[in-house]
This record gives C-alpha cells, structure tokens and sequence, in this order.
C-alpha cells in the first residue's frame, strides 16, 4: 500500500511539474494569426550574418577595447548597397559579465548605426559551435586558412551544462530583453544557434528550455525563435519548433534537398525564416538558393559579409595552411574594401530586393 502510495505521488508530482513547464512554456507564445500578421508587416527579409571583418568572434566584436563602430558603419553600407534589410548578430554572455552596463550601451550604439542604414537586427544569444572556452580579454589572431579559427562558443562546454550557472545566464538574458524588449529596431530574438552541435546533442536541453522561459517571462515585442539545424535531433527539434513563434532553420545544400526542407517545416504552419544558408562549394548559392526562398516567401540569411578575421572565405574541413585565397570562396560577398567577390551575385542580390 506504500508502495502504491508512493508511485501515485510520484506520478501526480511528475505531472505537476511538467504542467507547470507547459504553463512558462505557453505563456505569451505567439499565436499562429499573430505570427502571420507580424511577416505580413515586413518586406521580404533578406539579410546575412554580421560580424565585422576586424573582429575574430563575438567578443572581439563587443568588448570595449575592440568595439569598432567605424568598420560597422562602412560594412552596413555595403549590406545597404545591395538592399539587405536584416542582420542576423552574436551576443556574448561574458561581455555582458564583464561590464552590463557598456555592452548595452555597445549594443544600443550599434542599433543606432544599423537604424541609419535602414537595417534591422537579429540577435543571438547563446551558441553551441567551434571554440568551447571563452576567454574574456584579447581575442587570438587567426589561424592561417582555418575556417572561424577564433569562434567562440556561449556560454561554453561544459558550462551550458552546468545548471549552477544557470541563475547568471537568467540575469544577462532578461537583462537584455527588458532593455530592448520593445526596440522597433531590433526585429527578431535568436535564443540559441545550433543546439546540441559540438558533440553535446540532448545535453544543451536544459539550457535550451531555460532560455525558453526566461524570454517568455519577459514578453517581448518581437517574436522568439531557436533554428532547426540537425535533422537527426528529435527532441530537440520538436522542442525548438513546437516552442518558436516564428519558423527558423539552417541549409546548406543544393535546392533539391533545400526545397525538401521547406516543404516538410510548412507542417508548422507559419512563417518561416532561413537564417543560414550560402556554401558555394555546397552548392548552396546566391544564384539557386536566393530565388527558391523568394519564390517561397521565406526570409533569407546568408551566411557572411565582408571577409575578415572569421576566415569564412574557406570551407569548414578544408584548412589551406598557406593561408593563400581559395579558389572558391566558401561564404561571405565582399572584399574589405567593398568590392564584390562576384559582381554577378551581387547583382541577383540586388535585383531580388528590387534595389
């Protein structure tokens, strides 16, 4: 009888948690009319990923000492030159532990450079990929040829695992969404990019939930989002997408497997922005990929802008130790400079936004 007692309270407790999650989950989730609405008031969103060419990771991008707002605003121009409308930008939590008060004032001058150029901005917070131990402080040089040799992950491994982290995690996510939560210049919040990636699969579900309902409890203007990346990552697909307001993922491939893509995330019913794409040695490019997601009426995201420290130039598991150009690029379209790599995407480009 115990025993049976015990199970029963057991069984009654489980469910009360999980309903309790359900609740922060739920609560001020975007309707699917709500999301529809917020797409229908935006043009076609077409933008990349934005760090800026002098900056290795996110932070040398955000830290006081190397913040460069001269390079952001000549490389915003050129984004604006071709009619990109969106950033997609890293956020990085030990910038913020560092010194809240200036990161937001860095993210506030930054807004306004990207508002001038008529750009909006999508903000990541937390990150699984490459580099698993951020180190505050001056940032490493390159590593000739390497692709994102100096990438840094947020918070890291194994601190996104580490749940007695999680209490500083909160303050620095909800810090930054009260202060911005109603910013017409910031369009949309990326919770976390490519969960689970670097080996950690289910173990980033913790943090993945969390990040969840800190935003939620904060109720922001602009729509939450976590990207579909790894088709093979059950759980923490259906979490992602059963708990994004608006439909974000990641492609890399050619246009048949892309279009395959697309048709099975429309199950979700709402819109849908790829918020990375364009791996020329892939065949993932501007020419193909560009038009697919217009004619689908699905925001687009380009991987890379103006070539730099990242070494996005070259592919992921292709090092050229010489540090020499590759023959192909991999990601990004302009030179520092402002000249295009290839003068015909940038012309698609173009033409697509009706620029």
């Amino acid at each position: 009888m115990k025993n049976i007692l015990f199970v029963a309270m057991l069984i009654i407790a489980v469910n009360t948690s999980i309903s309790q999650e359900l609740s922060v989950l739920n609560k001020n989730k975007w309707s699917v009319e709500k999301a529809d609405n917020w797409y229908a008031g935006h043009k076609w969103i077409t933008g990349a990923n934005f760090n800026p060419s002098s900056a290795i990771n996110q932070l040398e991008m955000w830290q006081e000492q190397t913040y460069d707002p001269k390079t952001i605003d000549s490389e915003l121009g050129f984004a604006a030159g071709i009619g990109f409308n969106t950033m997609r930008v890293y956020l990085h939590s030990l910038v913020y532990k560092a010194d809240p008060e200036g990161f937001k004032s860095r993210i506030n001058n930054y807004l306004s450079i990207s508002d001038k150029h008529n750009i909006k901005t999508i903000f990541v917070f937390f990150d699984d990929v490459w580099n698993p131990t951020p180190k505050i402080g001056m940032q490493p040089n390159p590593k000739p040829g390497i692709h994102n040799s100096g990438w840094v992950q947020d918070p890291g491994d194994p601190n996104s695992k580490d749940v007695e982290n999680f209490s500083e995690l909160k303050r620095y996510v909800q810090d930054i969404l009260k202060t911005f939560s109603n910013d017409k210049r910031v369009i949309m919040w990326d919770l976390f990019n490519e969960p689970g990636n670097s080996g950690k699969k289910e173990t980033s579900l913790p943090l993945l939930k969390a990040v969840f309902e800190w935003a939620r409890e904060i109720n922001p203007t602009q729509p939450l989002t976590v990207g579909l990346w790894a088709w093979d990552f059950q759980e923490l697909n259906a979490f992602q997408a059963l708990n994004s307001d608006i439909i974000t993922y990641h492609n890399y491939d050619d246009t048949e497997r892309h279009q395959m893509v697309i048709n099975l995330l429309k199950s979700h019913g709402r819109p849908m922005i790829c918020t990375e794409y364009m791996a020329r040695t892939r065949n993932s490019r501007f020419s193909n990929i560009l038009p697919l997601l217009k004619r689908e009426n699905i925001g687009a995201i380009n991987w890379g802008l103006v070539a730099g420290k990242s070494n996005t130039i070259y592919q992921w598991d292709t090092p050229i130790e010489s540090g020499e150009e590759p023959v192909e690029w991999f990601h990004d379209i302009f030179r520092k400079n402002g000249t295009p790599y290839r003068q015909d995407e940038v012309n698609l480009i173009k033409k697509l936004n009706l620029k």
